[in-house]
């Protein structure tokens, strides 16, 4: 189940940080911890519970589009939160662009479902991650990259618990790990967890939330190429068109903050 999954990759995910990290890391007083709760809780316990229960209901590609929003909605909220990274016309003019490129990758001549409890789990989701991209710019200070990853993921994966018994989760039996399962699970906590937080936090550390969330678009364009060298998926004209729209719009977004494009 997708609380199970949180559970078991987050898991694996702090003990290689608790491996990575040798920092005596203990308590830091109720605002500093505080603000690590918040980390985790809303960019790994319900960010990924929200997406993972949508695809239960709905298409994987109306949750494509619509985490796809994430940008945009980073950019509305530190706007009002931030005082460096104001919202520019150029940023709705990008993600228009993008959006209609995603589109045509993702869905890609397919019909158009909805599907209520699941598209509202996915924006959920999406509203989960910003938050967390807003969040993390106000971590607290001096803590190395890995150490505020470690504090960030204990949280998350504490908060994970109380979800998991609400859902009726119970613990899967040894036998149900075969080796596919686990290579998995330890893809996704080292490479997925560990090291994308990681390199995440450290982009938006140096660019700022706005630009790193924008490359978010590029997303369904890197999958499309997996799909080609790994599924041996075939890219059709609708896909190569929505490949462009998509750059397109990551160059509108970047060129807002170097004012190279003016609305």
């Amino acid at each position: 189940s997708p609380e199970e999954i949180i559970i078991y990759r987050f898991a694996i995910a702090y003990g290689l940080l608790l491996v990575a990290c040798r920092e005596r890391l203990g308590w830091a007083g109720w605002r500093e911890e505080l603000k690590f709760l918040g980390l985790g809780v809303s960019g790994v316990t319900l960010y990924f519970w929200s997406e993972n229960a949508a695809l239960q209901y709905t298409q994987s590609a109306n949750v494509g589009i619509i985490v796809s929003a994430i940008p945009l909605l980073t950019a509305m909220l530190a706007h009002y939160t931030t005082h460096d990274e104001k919202f520019r016309p150029n940023l709705l003019l990008g993600f228009l662009v993008a959006m209609g490129g995603i589109g045509l990758v993702i869905y890609n001549g397919q019909v158009l479902r909805l599907d209520p409890r699941g598209d509202l789990l996915a924006l959920v989701a999406a509203l989960c991650f910003t938050a967390y991209n807003i969040l993390i710019r106000k971590a607290p200070s001096g803590y190395s990259q890995l150490a505020l990853l470690r504090k960030s993921f204990f949280w998350g994966w504490v908060a994970a618990f109380p979800v998991w018994l609400a859902s009726g989760g119970r613990p899967a039996p040894i036998t149900a790990f075969s080796f596919d399962i686990l290579a998995n699970l330890v893809y996704l906590a080292a490479v997925a967890s560990v090291l994308g937080y990681g390199l995440w936090n450290l982009a938006i550390e140096r660019i700022g939330a706005v630009r790193t969330s924008n490359y978010i678009y590029l997303m369904p364009l890197f999958t499309m190429l997996a799909g080609v060298i790994v599924l041996d998926e075939h890219i059709t004209p609708l896909m190569l068109a929505g490949g462009g729209l998509i750059l397109l719009g990551v160059y509108v977004n970047e060129s807002s903050r170097f004012r190279l494009v003016s609305v």
